[in-house]
């Protein structure tokens, strides 16, 4: 194995060869090189995929945010966990060392401009982001919360695109990425910020986190370690960078923002009700999750309680091949003229959708009902966490537009368990957020009120109304820029069948149509018409019985 000599050489590192270097030195040679020389610390917010699909959202440029250089810290340092902090994250990255002056230079050149590639984790105090979104100033700017280190790499002699991040907690690993991933590879990043401010040597970027970034609680010991192989065909790494968290017994005075979390924050932060120590019946578990929860977790061990759906592969492909109007024509054509979900808007114009009804019914508000069964981990919470590929969540709102009964935490969570959908006759929150996701959603309009204004979250799987139409567990919901449908299973086949046979017929009228020919006894066909298409058909199917 290959590390750094921490002895500097012309301001940087010099391979040392075997052996390993000690932590001390390398504590020295951080403190002397990076720690008391940096400027400015900027931060990517998403640059993994697989983050990026925990976070519901993929974004088409780079972000950034900055942290004082106080923020710093190296290897062996206490993460400290201010009194009344119940979420400090940890988050393994790689961390870019600027060498030279860096203005307004190409991709292809920016790489050149990095001196030192180390390990990082950019912890956090997710109590105190609410104040600050986006800025992240006090959630991640706390002094020492950001340890680098322990060895510096010569980036020179790395691919950037072959390097390798891990972090375990405990000596558990949960988080394991290649930078061959990236959305925006480090080149990018300095390009980038280059062209509207000045990177000077010493400067550092924090180029973002993979997915399986999670809470750590006083007394857990956190590793980070980033690995290459270099030019020559070495493998070089930083070592384990290792700090372990601890109550620092800071009391924050009520100057300004205090910690502040809802459970929905705690799911967001642990990953799952489970892992954040909620239980069915309310009350968070006081920072205190399973043992294993540092693991990020799942809802596969659930129990699977949806109804059982009609839907086959084949089935929702027909589905997908054809509009909700030619559905609303053969419902119309078997008695049904109750099927459509009415007076909603997209937060996606002209998403198509098909997907299992799994539904959600909220009742009036009543102060006491709600503080029963309003808060912890309820009816609301339930019914997206046991949400499967698939499923469209409908929610009964008995068309109150007052409130909202959808927000961007929960719509993240229905889309990163595979959800379809989710469609409600009530109010949506946070409408920008929830619009920038990849999952379609419905709503009656966007409201800024939580949802205690108006609703109790009450049942989940019963029989609903949403939007004028009842809407049975099992339904199948088809949606697209004509509106949504509501299928009963029974019929599913049946009308999927005859719609791609309906717009098989209208496809060629309307090329006959654009032929020229009038629309009188075309559309819908008399006999003369009828028998030239019923011949159509026959040469097509001559066509493909010779191919």
């Amino acid at each position: 194995m290959i590390v750094y000599d921490p002895v500097p050489v012309s301001g940087s590192c010099r391979l040392k060869g075997e052996g390993h270097v000690e932590r001390a030195e390398q504590r020295e040679q951080l403190r002397q090189d990076t720690i008391t020389g940096a400027g400015k610390v900027i931060a990517v917010h998403l640059n993994y995929p697989s983050r990026a699909a925990q976070r519901g959202r993929t974004p088409a440029v780079p972000s950034y945010f900055l942290k004082p250089a106080t923020s710093l810290a190296l290897d062996g340092a206490e993460l400290a966990r201010p009194r009344g902090v119940e979420l400090l994250t940890v988050e393994g990255e790689v961390a870019l060392v600027i060498g030279a002056r860096t203005r307004n230079v190409s991709p292809e050149d920016a790489w050149s401009h990095v001196e030192s590639v180390t390990a990082a984790n950019d912890a956090g105090l997710a109590d105190l982001r609410w104040p600050d979104k986006g800025s992240n100033l006090r959630s991640k700017g706390a002094d020492g919360i950001a340890p680098i280190g322990p060895a510096l790499l010569p980036a020179q002699e790395l691919d950037p695109a072959g390097l390798r991040v891990r972090m375990w907690i405990n000596g558990s690993l949960v988080q394991d990425d290649s930078t061959a991933t990236l959305l925006f590879p480090f080149a990018q990043l300095v390009a980038d910020l280059s062209r509207l401010m000045t990177l000077e040597p010493g400067d550092i970027i924090l180029t973002g986190t993979p997915a399986g970034a999670t809470v750590a609680r006083p007394g857990d010991v956190v590793e980070v370690e980033v690995d290459g192989v270099a030019s020559d065909g070495a493998t070089l790494t930083t070592g384990r960078l290792t700090n372990t968290v601890v109550d620092s017994g800071l009391v924050l005075e009520p100057y300004g923002a205090l910690p502040k979390l809802t459970d929905a924050d705690r799911i967001d932060a642990w990953g799952s009700a489970e892992a954040a120590g909620l239980s069915a019946d309310g009350g968070p578990a006081d920072g205190a999750p399973a043992a294993d929860a540092n693991q990020p977790a799942s809802s596969a061990s659930a129990p699977d309680t949806r109804p059982a759906s009609v839907l086959t592969p084949e089935l929702t492909e027909k589905l997908r091949s054809v509009g909700t109007a030619t559905l609303s024509v053969q419902l119309r054509k078997r008695g049904m003229q109750n099927c459509h979900i009415e007076g909603l808007t997209a937060t996606h114009p002209g998403a198509k959708v098909v997907g299992t009804a799994r539904t959600l019914r909220y009742i009036p508000a009543r102060e006491d009902l709600f503080k029963e069964f309003g808060g912890g981990y309820n009816a609301q919470k339930r019914a997206v966490d046991s949400l499967r590929p698939g499923d469209i969540l409908v929610m009964d709102a008995r068309g109150e537009k007052g409130t909202g009964t959808l927000g961007d935490v929960l719509a993240l969570r229905a889309q990163v368990l595979g959800a379809e959908a989710v469609i409600t006759d009530g109010g949506i929150r946070d409408f920008g957020p929830v619009s920038a996701m990849e999952i379609p959603a419905w709503g009656a309009n966007a409201h800024p009120a939580v949802l205690g204004r108006r609703h109790v979250p009450w049942s989940v799987d019963d029989t609903v109304a949403c939007g004028g139409a009842a809407v049975v567990p099992g339904d199948v919901i088809v949606g697209d820029e004509d509106g949504l449908v509501v299928i009963p299973p029974a019929l599913v086949a049946e009308v999927a069948e005859d719609a791609v046979v309906q717009e098989r017929m209208e496809a060629w009228v309307a090329d006959r149509v654009a032929e020229g020919h009038p629309v009188d006894g075309l559309f819908p066909m008399n006999a003369e018409w009828k028998a030239k298409y019923e011949a159509y058909l026959a040469q097509q199917r001559g066509t493909g019985e010779q191919q």
